[in-house]
């Protein structure tokens, strides 16, 4: 793989990402997962090393919702987005055959322990109260990662909610305070994480870590990891 111009410039062997929840439909079956597999595959047949996060969905946000109407506590609306965000990545794992880890890590060390062994690793969420994005860099830190790729259902972190606001403009690049700030009105509430969250945010800056966020793209991923500058880069020094 060529490098990525970070800071660091160091060559990209090993990268975390995770992917947007947006790929998982409610209707399973209607998933456009195979473009995602053959792409992964590839990347992985030519020696990249990686572990991808599952996000939850639809269908999480769905049984969430349906929960809390029954008057669940958030802990336990927590623990329903990761057993679906787990289900999404065990479905991966069948396409990718005896590539990956034939199982879903559940906690951190058995993240790491399954890395170390093969390689290729997909994971859904790990712990109540985090975020798949906080999952992530929780990863990204663990196994030392030269790249963790935050693929979104948006193109890069913008001024405003795109979707929303005509005039946001979109961020080639965002200072850790300044993504602080535009995280700072955003819910926390289980199912609503967006973009990245505070403490997936303090998690990459403690450690360092070259942090890109892309629209989960297979050909904006193939790009990045090709060195692009598709998306929007964390500035964390």
């Amino acid at each position: 793989m060529s490098c990525l111009p970070t800071e660091s410039n160091r060559k990209i062997e090993r990268v975390v990402i995770k992917l947007s929840g947006s790929l998982f439909e409610s209707d399973i079956e209607k998933s456009h997962l195979k473009p995602y597999i053959k792409m992964f595959s590839d990347l992985r047949n030519k020696g990249l090393k990686m572990v991808l996060v599952a996000g939850g969905g639809k269908n999480a946000r769905r049984y969430i919702t349906a929960a809390r109407t029954m008057g669940a506590d958030e802990s336990s609306l927590d623990e329903i987005g990761i057993i679906i965000s787990r289900l999404n990545a065990l479905l991966m794992i069948a396409g990718f055959g005896r590539l990956v880890k034939q199982y879903v890590p559940t906690t951190l060390g058995e993240v790491a322990k399954a890395f170390d062994e093969k390689g290729f690793v997909v994971t859904g969420g790990l712990h109540p109260g985090q975020s798949t994005n906080a999952t992530a860099s929780l990863i990204a830190e663990r196994i030392g990662a030269d790249l963790f790729l935050n693929a979104t259902s948006v193109d890069g972190v913008y001024t405003g909610n795109p979707k929303k606001d005509a005039n946001a403009e979109k961020l080639s690049t965002v200072t850790v305070e300044k993504l602080s700030e535009i995280l700072s009105n955003s819910d926390m509430g289980a199912g609503t994480y967006e973009l990245m969250d505070m403490v997936a945010l303090k998690i990459i800056e403690r450690s360092n870590i070259p942090t890109r966020l892309v629209l989960c793209s297979p050909d904006v991923i193939v790009n990045v990891l090709e060195g692009s500058q598709d998306g929007t880069q964390i500035l964390l020094r």
